[in-house]
């Protein structure tokens, strides 16, 4: 870092804006039972639009034959295909041909079993499979047009319980996905309140999807091939702010147990890649789907889908995403706590989407423990020892590594990152060219920074969970970069100073301010009302 800057003195300037103190409070409820990621079952992978009675009945059945029910997965998820065409009224009618005897008996079939039943609509008026399978049941299927009649058949009348909501025919109309989806959202609850809805527009749609959805896709569809499983999860490795309260991204449904299946795409993948794929959608806490033919499932692909350790990363009651917290050659370190927040276990994964063999060296203080850690690998159900200083690993091409880790000390964290910060006005629809952003920076702490911050009051980033165990006068870095003609506004809980003295160049520097933290969880935001602030790479505290 070029040019430090000691910053000993700034202006106090008005809270930037209110709730502050609510945000901190949500975010740091340990005691509130929140609802997990959905596990299940959906059709469309495997089946596309050539689904029916005797398919979905099957299915459901398998599930509970071969024990999957008893690991958790509940959902039998009807996908795109069983449209026919609607009455005189607008009424939604099931294919004849696939459904004979409607959907309600469907529906009873699956509930009759102890699993919940879901169903599939586009927010537009056209669904997917009428464009890509060419399915003409598809158009005018939609919801867009229909929404109170729709959800009085679908949840009133056949009594789903999820719905899948895509968007190729609001897509191909231009509408405003915030406006849509919300819109579907209230007719849903004038009918039932309970429905789980997720949203599938294919990018993280934003954060006004946390009061709509109980998950959203954040990216295009899987294949079955190693490239597609690794660009998924790259959309999703700088997300983990959005995971809160009981609400999910979702990195689609999962890939495992498909072998040169020429209707997902791609070649299968090998038992190694599967068990990264797992891993990662279990520690990420992504719903897990199932997405291929239950009755051609390999033996070792289902012992990988019930692995009880791996599920119970997903399923933790803190409902937590892990996070980026190394970035070093082309492998990733994450972390994020389990059982308790703040507690002495945490799990990890180390990840090597490469093509090429990767050593890992995690510092065991970059996991935020000091001391002996124990080290459980959750694959193999093998502890592998206790360890002190750090943890070394050298992982084959396109792996993954997770591990359950319990150290003798927690210490209390000194780095923030940018990139694990919420961005209330971030999305991933790509309509901006200016929008706040996760970007890459290959001088920046792991790589990645945050830009394009500020403009307008409500364009910040923000750390809710800044944590000190006594409290007290803390000096803060913060490293930075894209500094000339900018200012910083900077906000600790509920007092904010405006920092002019930022270096007039777009190179990397750093500053230094005093902060008071008080004990526990600390807010802190940075932003610029009415003007850019520079791009942060993160901050660091020390205490005085």
């Amino acid at each position: 870092m070029k040019n430090k800057l000691y910053v000993l003195a700034a202006t106090a300037v008005s809270l930037l804006c209110t709730g502050c103190a609510e945000t901190q409070i949500d975010q740091s409820d340990d005691d509130k039972a929140i609802a997990t990621p959905l596990m299940g079952w959906s059709s469309w992978n495997a089946f596309r639009v050539d689904i029916s009675e005797d398919i979905i009945k099957n299915q459901a059945d398998l599930m509970v034959r071969t024990g999957l029910k008893d690991a958790g997965y509940t959902n039998v998820n009807i996908d795109d295909g069983f449209f026919d065409e609607r009455d005189s009224t607008g009424i939604m009618k099931a294919n004849a041909k696939r459904f004979p005897n409607g959907m309600k008996p469907v529906v009873d079939h699956i509930h009759g079993l102890g699993l919940k039943a879901g169903i599939y609509t586009d927010a537009g008026n056209n669904t997917c499979g009428s464009m890509s399978d060419k399915d003409r049941a598809g158009v005018g299927a939609g919801i867009y047009g229909h929404e109170l009649q729709d959800a009085q058949l679908y949840f009133g009348d056949w009594g789903f319980d999820f719905i899948k909501i895509d968007y190729c025919g609001g897509s191909h109309l231009g509408l405003d996905e915030k406006e849509r989806y919300t819109s579907i959202r209230e007719s849903i609850d004038q009918v039932n309140k309970d429905v789980s809805v997720n949203i599938c527009r294919w990018a993280f749609p934003g954060t006004w999807a946390e009061g709509v959805a109980s998950s959203w896709r954040i990216s295009g569809d899987i294949n079955a091939h190693w490239n597609s499983l690794k660009y998924v999860v790259g959309k999703n490795l700088y997300l983990s702010a959005y995971a809160r309260n009981g609400h999910y991204n979702d990195m689609d449904m999962m890939v495992i147990g498909f072998r040169n299946n020429s209707r997902v795409g791609g070649e299968g993948l090998t038992p190694t890649e599967e068990e990264a794929h797992f891993g990662l959608w279990c520690i990420m806490s992504s719903p897990l789907l199932i997405g291929c033919d239950l009755s051609s499932l390999p033996e070792s692909s289902l012992q990988l889908l019930t692995n009880k350790e791996l599920i119970a990363l997903n399923q933790d009651p803190l409902g937590l995403q892990a996070y980026v917290v190394q970035h070093e050659n082309e492998g990733y370190v994450l972390v994020k706590d389990i059982e308790q927040k703040r507690g002495n276990v945490r799990a990890v994964a180390l990840y090597n989407p490469s093509d090429t063999a990767c050593t890992f060296s995690v510092p065991f203080s970059v996991l935020e423990f000091d001391g002996n850690v124990k080290v459980r690998d959750l694959v193999k159900h093998a502890d592998l020892g206790s360890f002190a200083g750090n943890f070394e690993q050298t992982l084959p091409p396109h792996s993954g590594m997770f591990l359950r880790m319990e150290g003798d000390t927690r210490l209390e964290p000194t780095v923030y990152e940018a990139e694990w910060a919420y961005l209330p006005l971030y999305n991933d629809l790509g309509k901006n060219s200016k929008g706040i952003s996760y970007a890459y920076d290959g001088e920046a702490s792991g790589k990645m920074k945050v830009g394009f911050i500020g403009g307008q009051p409500e364009n910040y980033a923000e750390w809710a969970e800044v944590y000190s165990d006594k409290g007290g006068r803390y000096h803060m870095t913060i490293n930075y970069s894209y500094g000339k003609d900018r200012e910083l506004e900077l906000t600790v809980n509920d007092s904010t100073i405006k920092i002019h003295s930022l270096a007039d160049d777009d190179d990397h520097h750093q500053l230094t301010v005093p902060v008071d933290l008080k004990p526990g969880y600390n807010l802190v935001r940075m932003g610029n009302s009415y003007n850019w602030a520079p791009d942060i790479d993160n901050f660091v505290l020390a205490k005085e």
